[in-house]
């Protein structure tokens, strides 16, 4: 895609603390394959060539660009969490380590916390933040990280993760317990958020009523049974 962005200028020279607009023009080729496309526009400072220096800093700043090619508006976004693993590093900091899934149809900048509770003697932590710079493509599997003190006792702890890209947001717990400097701990797989819960306890529900009036109607026309909206099955 970045073959597809022109700029009016390729240069900008300018004072401390002043400002300069630049207009940049997307031509899409009419051959283009349907889908999201990704670039970046860099804003970035060269410094002078030194032949005395062997590093060379280049600042830069950037602008991404998502561009949705086909008709039917912008693909969805979703992702789900999967497992996490604890470990300490050799000076003893502890980490977690999660793994989460892009199951959408666009790119995901992933953000959020972590936090502990029901530690030993009833502690709680947190919340820590994740650790920034994790991007992930449509389909992708990746791992977002999140640091602790190095103080944090081993646990158990229960671990509360909630993760977002966007507007799009997911939280899923679990138990962990952190190892010793050095190792890394067991992994855990996460309990998904309340709403998934909350469907397969519907569900069984659903089934249970549904059993009642089987049974209620195999004992004859005299009992009539309905359900509740609660879920639970009256005999009338």
């Amino acid at each position: 895609m970045s073959e597809w962005i022109t700029l009016d200028r390729d240069s900008v020279m300018l004072d401390p603390q002043e400002e300069a607009q630049f207009t940049a023009t997307i031509q899409v080729p009419p051959d283009a394959s349907a889908g999201e496309q990704y670039a970046v526009i860099w804003a970035a400072t060269v410094p002078a060539p030194d032949s005395t220096a062997s590093v060379n800093i280049v600042q830069r700043v950037g602008i991404r660009v998502y561009l949705d090619v086909g008709p039917g508006g912008e693909p969805p976004s979703d992702f789900a969490i999967g497992e996490v693993v604890p470990a300490r590093d050799e000076q003893g900091r502890p980490s977690a380590a999660v793994t989460v899934r892009n199951t959408g149809g666009r790119a995901l900048d992933m953000t959020g916390s972590a936090t502990l509770s029901d530690g030993p003697g009833g502690v709680r932590a947190g919340p820590f933040d994740v650790v920034q710079g994790t991007t992930l493509a449509a389909g992708e599997t990746g791992t977002v990280r999140v640091l602790f003190p190095t103080e944090l006792a081993n646990g158990p702890w229960r671990i509360t993760l909630d993760l977002a890209s966007g507007k799009v947001r997911r939280s899923a717990s679990g138990t962990i317990t952190f190892p010793e400097p050095g190792r890394t701990g067991r992994r855990a797989l996460l309990d998904q958020s309340w709403w998934l819960r909350g469907v397969g306890f519907a569900t069984v529900v659903v089934a249970g009523v549904g059993l009642v009036l089987m049974l209620r109607r195999r004992r004859g026309p005299a009992a009539q049974v309905t359900a509740s909206s609660t879920g639970s099955a009256v005999r009338k």
